[in-house]
């Protein structure tokens, strides 16, 4: 069984999914943050490509890839990287990058690598649902890898439904259309978006992710789904402490965990 399968029929609520981007401090840090995440007892880990127009992403996440590319980070040096990691590190791992460096490796040779290094799934948010029903889907299930799926309050039910039934793994939920970024609350609308999927019933598990950054916020998406992807916060903490370590205790606590 896919680890992020595995993960969700043990546990389904509270869960905590930390984003950082490869390369960043450091070239050489990406091992070191996976094992300070996974000992510190995270439940995900979500890895990602930093890539020169990261139009998804806030101010804090753009300035870390472009640290990780002048530092000299590549997906190709990713893969080098994680070979050896599941020696000592169980949780389920995915990478989380734009098409287009993804695309230039060749999309069957790194889905064979990320079954090769451990990967579980992937997530790129440029990648519209039909061409990856049409063009992506079927070579992705061929080497055992998740791809997951984003909606925003601006989905359709049907879209949403769609996914639900093409997908498997679970399905990212953004807190809103706008770029990624701590926010100190979540306000009513985007809670009533979040009631509505939740009431849906859907088949996958649903993360919600963008904005996450306190215990307000994480305990607002916990109300609606198995859990919460925090990422800007996290990386704010990294440059901060210059320590995973420390980066992700002080998480932990300003979530209330």
């Amino acid at each position: 069984m896919n680890r992020i399968n595995e993960l969700f029929s043990k546990e389904n609520r509270n869960l905590l999914s930390v984003y950082f981007c490869a390369g960043h401090p450091t070239l050489e840090s990406t091992p070191r943050v996976i094992r300070s995440l996974a000992s510190a007892g995270v439940d995900m880990i979500e890895v990602g490509i930093p890539f020169s127009d990261p139009m998804a992403d806030g101010v804090v996440i753009q300035h870390a890839a472009t640290r990780a590319l002048r530092n000299g980070m590549s997906l190709r040096l990713l893969f080098e990287q994680l070979e050896g990691i599941r020696r000592d590190v169980s949780v389920p791992l995915i990478l989380m990058g734009y098409l287009n460096p993804i695309v230039q490796y060749g999309f069957e040779a790194f889905c064979l690598r990320c079954a090769e290094v451990g990967v579980d799934g992937a997530i790129i948010p440029d990648l519209p649902f039909r061409e990856y029903e049409e063009h992506y889907r079927d070579i992705a299930l061929r080497h055992g890898l998740k791809v997951i799926m984003l909606i925003t309050p601006e989905t359709s039910e049907e879209r949403v439904r769609e996914i639900d039934r093409s997908t498997d793994g679970f399905i990212y939920m953004v807190s809103s259309a706008a770029t990624t970024g701590a926010q100190r609350d979540f306000d009513s609308q985007k809670r009533a978006y979040f009631s509505r999927v939740e009431a849906m019933r859907l088949r996958n598990p649903l993360m919600v992710g963008f904005g996450i950054s306190n215990k307000a916020t994480f305990q607002a998406a916990c109300e609606h789904a198995s859990g919460a992807i925090v990422g800007s916060r996290f990386i704010t903490l990294l440059e901060e402490e210059g320590d995973p370590d420390k980066a992700i205790r002080r998480l932990k606590e300003s979530l209330g965990l």
